[in-house]
């Protein structure tokens, strides 16, 4: 396992003191060595003075390639770089724990936080630092996505990150928030429900929040398996934490109300299989029909401006088609779980 930061690591700075940097980036990473090189590399390129900056890599995937590549970065740079450090973080593990093992090291007033699978464009520590100027404690830069015009429904949806109003992808916090809210709460172990958690709690408190569209972050859109939306749907446990927690805002800006078409097909599914086998045939034809028309429903919409190949029109069929039953099952299971009236 590799170490923790400290002077006998070889991916971190040496025990020569330095001057407190103005900046501080926090930068998890998961074991994905392409995506962090090429996020490391754009943090290398930033326009302003390196000596007023310092990476942290927190490892939430410990592992020797991730403390190796990150050394080599720091001895290519040593002279003309940020100051790099390395964190290995070996639990509790998820995107929140990583972020507050980062931020809790950073000796910076400013928190600026991304992600190994984001690429901050050269002005984007300029232009986070710069909002600050007018008394703000925390900046949203911009993220971009870039999509085909025809996207699938995976790159559909990771576009709609552009419109996010809060993502830990590319924003900016000063240390004294972080440290006054306790940071992210580890118990959403997705990115979602824990960027969700900490805006509301900002929101909540009163802290002032600006935007500057100028601190761009690319986020391209990874590939993703064949029915990939069916393995994230489990992450509808911790909407129901994020609903026990702040009832309100969520209503407001997560969903209005609960997914209904999806309860009223697995409500239709219900009632059809035991009539089917009960032999009370009109009850389980016209069960059968409401489940077969409220599916073909779900089915288009989420077609509907999307690509029309025959590969992703068949997953688009049988996602849609899972994907209720699904849903369901996750959101009851975290409204058992957080003991809350979740639907």
């Amino acid at each position: 396992m590799p170490a923790t930061d400290d002077a006998h690591n070889p991916a971190t700075p040496n025990a020569t003191p330095a001057a407190i940097p103005t900046v501080s980036v926090v930068l998890p990473a998961c074991g994905r060595m392409d995506l962090l090189d090429r996020s490391l590399d754009a943090l290398m390129r930033q326009s302003v003075d390196p000596r007023s900056v310092e990476v942290i890599v927190v490892d939430d995937e410990p592992n020797h390639n991730t403390l190796h590549l990150v050394a080599g970065w720091r001895t290519r740079t040593l002279e003309r770089g940020p100051r790099l450090a390395y964190v290995a973080n070996t639990g509790p593990r998820g995107p929140g724990a990583a972020r507050n093992r980062g931020w809790r090291a950073a000796r910076a007033d400013v928190i600026a936080f991304t992600s190994d699978d984001a690429v901050p464009s050269p002005d984007w520590l300029a232009q986070g630092l710069a909002a600050f100027d007018g008394g703000a404690d925390v900046v949203c830069g911009r993220i971009e996505t870039p999509v085909p015009a025809r996207p699938t429904d995976r790159q559909r949806s990771a576009h709609a990150h552009e419109l996010a109003d809060f993502t830990s992808a590319n924003c900016f916090v000063r240390k004294p928030v972080l440290e006054r809210l306790d940071g992210f709460d580890e118990r959403f172990s997705v990115q979602r429900g824990s960027d969700a958690d900490l805006h509301f709690r900002l929101l909540e408190q009163g802290i002032r929040i600006v935007r500057a569209p100028q601190a761009l972050a690319v986020h391209p859109v990874r590939p993703a398996p064949w029915g990939a939306s069916l393995l994230q749907i489990r992450h509808a446990v911790f909407d129901a934490l994020l609903y026990k927690k702040h009832p309100t805002l969520y209503r407001e800006r997560i969903e209005a109300h609960p997914c209904w078409d999806h309860y009223a097909i697995v409500a239709a599914l219900l009632l059809a299989l035991p009539c089917w086998a009960l032999g009370v045939r009109w009850l389980a034809l016209a069960a059968t029909l409401a489940w077969l028309a409220l599916t073909v429903r779900l089915f288009l919409r989420r077609l509907k401006g999307t690509a029309h190949s025959a590969s992703h029109v068949a997953e688009m069929a049988i996602t849609s088609i899972l994907l209720p039953p699904l849903s369901v099952f996750w959101r009851l299971a975290g409204a058992v779980r957080y003991r809350v009236r979740f639907a």
